[in-house]
C-alpha cells in the first residue's frame, strides 16, 4: 500500500470516529460553522470525500489527459467561487442528498466504504488515472485524487468538529505532512511564495490571509 493510501485511510478512520459522534446527530438540523452548509449537509460532504473514492474505482479508467496534483486545482471550477456558484449550489446540494437518512445511517455508510476500501485500495496501483465525472477533460493519479481526499477530509472534519463544539481530531504526523504540503503548494499559487514566507515566518509583515482554499 502507498503512503498516500495510507494516508487516507488513517484520516478516514478518524473522520468516521468523529461522525459517530452523539454531538453531531444531536446538532443535525442546525446551521453549520461553514456557510451554508447544515451540520447534516456538511457530514454528508465529509461522507462523500470516502465514497467519492469508490465510485473512481468502480468507474472506467479515465482516457482523460491526467495532470499534476496542482494542474487539478488551477483546472478547477470551485476554488474562489462565490458561494452561490452553481458548483458550490451543487456541492451543498449533494451533501444534503447524501446526508438524507439521518446521522446513524450515514456514518454506517461510510464505515462500510472504509471497510471496503482498506482491502480494494491495496490492490491498486497509486498510479492508476481516475476522474469524477463532473471534472473537466483531466483525470488524477490515484495516488493524487487520494491527498485531494486526504485534505478535504482533514479539513471538513475540522469545520465538522467546530460545527458540533467537540475538539477536532488530531491527524497522525504523515497525513499531516501531505496536508498541509497540499495546502502551502495551493497558497504559494494562489498569494505568491513572499506572502506566504512572510506569514510562516514573520508576524510584523505577515498579510491578511494565505487561505488555501
Amino acid at each position: 500500500m502507498t503512503r498516500a493510501q495510507e494516508d487516507f485511510l488513517a484520516v478516514a478512520r478518524t473522520a468516521e470516529q468523529l461522525l459517530r459522534r452523539p454531538e453531531v446527530a444531536a446538532a443535525w438540523q442546525r446551521p453549520s460553522a461553514l456557510a451554508e452548509f447544515s451540520v447534516a449537509g456538511l457530514a454528508g460532504h465529509l461522507a462523500y470525500q470516502v465514497l467519492s473514492v469508490t465510485q473512481v474505482l468502480a468507474g472506467p479508467v479515465p482516457e482523460e489527459e491526467t495532470v499534476p496534483l496542482l494542474g487539478h486545482y488551477q483546472r478547477s471550477k470551485w476554488l474562489g467561487a462565490p458561494l452561490d456558484a452553481d458548483i458550490n449550489v451543487r456541492l451543498r446540494e449533494g451533501g444534503e442528498e447524501i446526508a438524507a437518512e439521518g446521522p446513524a445511517a450515514l456514518a454506517e455508510e461510510f464505515g462500510a466504504a472504509i471497510a471496503e476500501l482498506t482491502g480494494a485500495l491495496a490492490a491498486q496501483d497509486g498510479g492508476r488515472p481516475v476522474r469524477l465525472p463532473f471534472w473537466g477533460a483531466w483525470s488524477l493519479t490515484l495516488d493524487d485524487f487520494l491527498t485531494t481526499r486526504t485534505m478535504e477530509l482533514a479539513v471538513h472534519s475540522d469545520d465538522l468538529a467546530v460545527s458540533v463544539d467537540v475538539p477536532t481530531p488530531e491527524l497522525p504526523p504523515e497525513a499531516t505532512d501531505a496536508v498541509v504540503g497540499l495546502l502551502a503548494r495551493l497558497a504559494v499559487w494562489r498569494h505568491g511564495s513572499v506572502n506566504v514566507l512572510r506569514a510562516l515566518s514573520r508576524a510584523e509583515r505577515a498579510p491578511g490571509s494565505i487561505a488555501a482554499i
